[in-house]
């Protein structure tokens, strides 16, 4: 059968307009994957001390469904109870949050906290199962989470998720098992704390001998910064040993103008106070010595200060779960016994009595300043100024009884020597006349005894 010419055009068309048809139909299936994007966004520091390291989340982008929101790992409540209690044992809950772009931009540019965003080179496959990682972690019975500060934090969660994700093998550029970094946990809280000294002293405090550990990278990573840098450098190598870059891109999507200069701290700083109080004391001790006077409210004040910082820093090197907390030398200077001790010492103290405490601290916190060097651990410096402090009073109570030992020795001899003898005719006499008794061929000492002595040989 013959088609005509005008039949064989509408066959000609419709075909045409199926074929069309069909690739729109299949379009969207076709760009649905291209229209996901995924970054890890990394927050500038903030001002209070959670927030003086920085910030991780992970951005998810969906074009198609309308979806741009922010996986969050560091949503902690203050309100919550004991918090503070449990967060000094180490057992501080977090969990992971879920808020929209816009609001966290909102929050962040508030706050003037930049945020860098790095685009994620990830397939369509290593995609779909960070969303579900994501999903899973989301669940009401899985987005709570034992937080801890160096290996399990807002940092580490997102790297191990993009990690687990990854169709492949994620190379770094360095060896991240490697301790040659030369650097510490103690270094890093000092970088990362400039301009707030009195968070990097509260902080020294606590931190233990094993703060001054060398730490490999990967350890290093529980500083979101750090994240930021080994991501740039990484790459992705799929099982055939194709190699691809791990970020595609990095830009700064909240610029706020604030500079992360090092800042000034207002006021006085730990070692400026810790000075001050060392000549203070000082000065008191050298004015008390010298008016004989014990001052006993400065023992109790220092002591106590002392005693409470003791007690708090046993708590966490005993009973904190939180790392590199033990064990801590600094129990040497301040330690819960100075507060237990306390009445005993200072009752010894105003009786300016010689108190074994004070001998067995003197002799502890020499031992302490000298072996300063070489005891395996860094100290804040200002610690020194406290802890002479700490062995000026101890010095004190030991100078004060020596001084008043010596006192009632000089008292005894004078008792001693001081009890007279009945007055003698010749003794009568002179006193009589007014005669002076040097004038006679023996020299008389009137003093008591030794007069009568005198006058006894001369006769």
């Amino acid at each position: 059968m013959k088609l005509s010419p005008s039949v064989f055009r509408s066959l000609i068309f419709l075909f045409f307009s199926l074929s069309v048809v069909t690739m729109q139909a299949q379009e969207p299936k076709r760009v649905i994957p291209d229209s996901i994007r995924i970054s890890l966004l990394t927050c500038a520091s903030g001002e209070e001390i959670y927030s003086l390291f920085g910030h991780t989340a992970i951005r998810y982008e969906n074009y198609t469904r309308g979806i741009d929101a922010v996986f969050n790992y560091g949503i902690f409540n203050f309100n919550a109870p004991n918090f503070i209690l449990r967060f000094a044992l180490g057992e501080t809950d977090y969990q992971l949050g879920v808020t929209d772009y816009e609001r966290f931009a909102a929050e962040y540019y508030y706050l003037e906290r930049d945020v860098w965003q790095q685009e994620l080179n990830l397939t369509v496959q290593e995609k779909e199962k960070l969303i579900m990682l994501l999903e899973e972690n989301y669940r009401p019975e899985n987005r709570i989470y034992r937080y801890n500060f160096f290996y399990d934090n807002c940092a580490t969660r997102p790297r191990d998720l993009i990690e687990k994700s990854i169709d492949g093998t994620l190379q770094y550029a360095d060896d991240m098992t490697d301790t040659d970094s030369g650097i510490s946990f103690r270094d890093l809280l000092h970088k990362y704390s400039k301009g707030h000294p009195w968070s990097r002293f509260g902080m020294d405090l606590c931190m233990g001998s094993q703060a001054d550990r060398t730490i490999n990278r990967r350890l290093m990573m529980f500083v979101p910064f750090y994240v930021q840098e080994y991501f740039n450098q990484a790459r992705i190598v799929n099982k055939e040993g194709e190699a691809r870059p791990l970020v595609l891109n990095e830009e700064k999507i909240i610029v706020t103008g604030n500079e992360e200069a090092e800042q000034s701290s207002d006021g006085f700083t730990p070692m400026q106070t810790a000075l001050l109080l060392l000549i203070l004391t000082a000065a008191a001790t050298i004015y008390g010595i010298r008016r004989k006077k014990t001052l006993w409210g400065i023992d109790f004040a220092l002591f106590f200060a002392a005693g409470t910082a003791g007690c708090i820093l046993a708590f966490l090197a005993l009973f904190s779960q939180h790392p590199a907390v033990s064990p801590n030398y600094l129990l040497f200077v301040f330690h819960p016994l100075h507060l237990f001790c306390l009445p005993c010492m200072l009752n010894r103290v105003r009786k300016r009595k010689r108190s074994r405490y004070m001998l067995a601290n003197f002799i502890v916190l020499t031992l302490f300043i000298l072996l300063w060097l070489v005891i395996p651990q860094r100290f804040p410096l200002a610690v020194l100024p406290l802890a002479l402090c700490l062995l000026i009073r101890s010095a004190s109570n030991l100078i004060s009884h020596t001084i008043r030992n010596n006192e009632e020795r000089t008292d005894n001899f004078h008792t001693r020597t001081d009890i007279r003898q009945p007055a003698s005719p010749a003794t009568a006499a002179i006193s009589e006349t007014g005669g002076d008794v040097d004038n006679r061929p023996t020299a008389y000492r009137l003093h008591g005894s030794i007069l009568v002595i005198v006058w006894r040989k001369g006769v």
